[in-house]
């Protein structure tokens, strides 16, 4: 009996061991290597027009934007909502602020989708003309807010003109007059305000007042109580566009308004300071040679005039316009002296500077249907910030393929991770060009190209490719099935051993009992 039930507990033991040797087979046959790729996202905001929109003090006007989902994802995003950045004084924004918040929610973008958003904003009237640099935030569920900078145009309110004659009559009653009839004071006083220029190279025009150097407020400028007015009407540079680090010729456009001659005239140009401590502070301009100071005999009535000097522009000049003020001392016809002053806004450009880590491709070679994975980094070396950036791989043996890394600040990195398929053989390693594109500050687009080397081979049956493994590769290559396999086999000799010896065991402990039966059978019979 005790026999019998020993050896159905050893043949329980072995059932379990054998179990469990299957089910480690099933669970190892399932394992399979899987590829998850990541899709960047992004969301790209455009001016719909592309233009810089323009306003007027009191105007009301719609601005219109385009918003696209360019993540490249199949997942839609949903929530997806633009809000004007109000700022926190009235320097950063230009119109009336009637509402709490000017958000606008597009609901959900399809991948590719572009909808319109359209915002109805209204210039102050104590804007100058000038442009502001506006801040609009698009942020979406699940994805990282982003910012996107435009550009707008402001015109300020017009001077009211007064009517001389009018102000001469109505000077003179109030005056006291004598019997005569002459009166004791036939001039009048007149100010006049000075307006900052727009800063465009396309000629707005700027007023200039004029005030004179005596202490009064220029009624004695002229016998006809009248003040001359040398205003500037527009500049150009040479080369249109100022880069940092670079020299420029500006070009201040000038205009005499009134009907008198004005002569001796003095201009100084002051830029602003730029820099972050006292080492590296120095004005954003300076003459590339000679002084900041212009001369000019003078200007005809109603005539006009240009003045120019060279200048240069600092190398780490941020990307934005920098005002200059534009003084002016000059005589009227009776040598009275008289003074003016302007501003202008020059726009300095910065370019974009970037490089590319080496490529780093895995495998280097592949067949037809089959990815390779391409990485590699971008570093922005540049001042300035790249939106949208996007690389583009193409090749006649691959399949085109899109990645869009997003904006990448001054001094950071982004990353370009790429799966490329096989889609035609080639002969030996075939060229693929990665084009990457991206914008600037104002929309505008610039591409730049890298080249790598990818073999594409005809796609082989799975017994074909064991066969063409090289040993070297098979040995570098962890064999995690085979190994599994072993372990398992070698546990199942184990638990055969074991089994062995049990089973030899239990045989000798039946052979001693039925020893020890017999020995008692024999005695029992001795004693019978």
């Amino acid at each position: 009996m005790q026999r019998a039930i020993k050896k159905e507990a050893g043949d329980n033991y072995l059932k379990r061991i054998v179990v469990a040797f299957l089910a480690v087979i099933m669970m190892t046959t399932m394992l399979r290597p899987q590829i998850v790729q990541a899709a960047s996202a992004g969301i790209i905001i455009k001016s719909k027009d592309n233009k810089v929109p323009t306003y007027k003090a009191g105007e009301k006007k719609t601005w219109t934007f385009t918003v696209t989902n360019h993540s490249g994802n199949q997942i839609p995003m949903n929530n997806v909502t633009v809000t004007p950045d109000l700022g926190d004084n009235n320097d950063v924004w230009p119109f009336k602020t009637e509402m709490q918040s000017y958000q606008k929610n597009l609901g959900t973008l399809e991948n590719g989708e572009s909808k319109d958003v359209s915002f109805d904003f209204t210039q102050r009237e104590d804007v100058p003309t000038s442009r502001y640099t506006l801040k609009f935030k698009i942020a979406a569920d699940g994805q990282e807010e982003a910012e996107k900078q435009f550009y707008v145009n402001t015109t300020a309110k017009p001077e009211q003109k007064s009517d001389n004659k009018n102000n001469k009559a109505d000077k003179n009653t109030d005056n006291n007059v004598d019997n005569n009839g002459k009166g004791a004071d036939s001039g009048y006083n007149a100010s006049y305000q000075s307006l900052d220029a727009g800063g465009y190279s396309n000629g707005d025009a700027v007023y200039s007042g004029g005030v004179s150097d005596g202490g009064s407020d220029g009624s004695e400028a002229s016998g006809n109580g009248s003040v001359p007015r040398v205003i500037v009407t527009g500049f150009s540079t040479d080369p249109a566009e100022v880069r940092a680090g670079s020299n420029f010729k500006l070009t201040i456009h000038l205009k005499n308004t009134s009907k008198m001659k004005v002569s001796n005239m003095l201009f100084d140009l002051a830029a602003p300071t730029e820099g972050s401590d006292e080492q590296s502070t120095s004005p954003a301009f300076l003459p590339s040679s000679g002084a900041s100071s212009m001369y000019l005999d003078s200007i005809a009535p109603n005539g006009t005039a240009d003045i120019s000097i060279e200048l240069n522009a600092k190398a780490d000049l941020l990307q934005k316009p920098y005002s200059m003020d534009l003084s002016m001392k000059y005589e009227d016809p009776n040598a009275t002296q008289v003074e003016g002053s302007s501003s202008i806004s020059i726009p300095v450009k910065q370019d974009a500077r970037f490089e590319f880590s080496d490529f780093e491709i895995s495998p280097q070679s592949i067949a037809v249907g089959e990815e390779a994975n391409v990485m590699c980094s971008l570093y922005n070396l540049g001042r300035i910030k790249l939106y949208n950036v996007k690389a583009t791989f193409e090749g006649k043996n691959i399949k085109k393929s899109e990645v869009f890394i997003g904006n990448v600040e001054s001094g950071a990195t982004g990353s370009i991770d790429a799966m490329l398929e096989g889609k035609k053989v080639s002969d030996g390693p075939s060229k693929v060009t990665m084009t990457l594109s991206y914008e600037d500050e104002s929309g505008n687009i610039s591409k730049t190209t890298k080249d790598l080397t990818l073999e594409v081979t005809e796609k082989m049956d799975d017994e074909a490719v064991a066969a063409d493994v090289p040993e070297e590769e098979t040995q570098k290559s962890f064999p995690v099935i085979p190994v599994v396999i072993v372990v398992l086999v070698i546990a199942a000799v184990a638990a055969v051993v074991i089994l062995k010896k049990r089973k030899k065991k239990q045989l000798a402990e039946s052979e001693e009992e039925e020893l020890l039966d017999e020995l008692e059978r024999s005695s029992e019979d001795e004693h019978q």
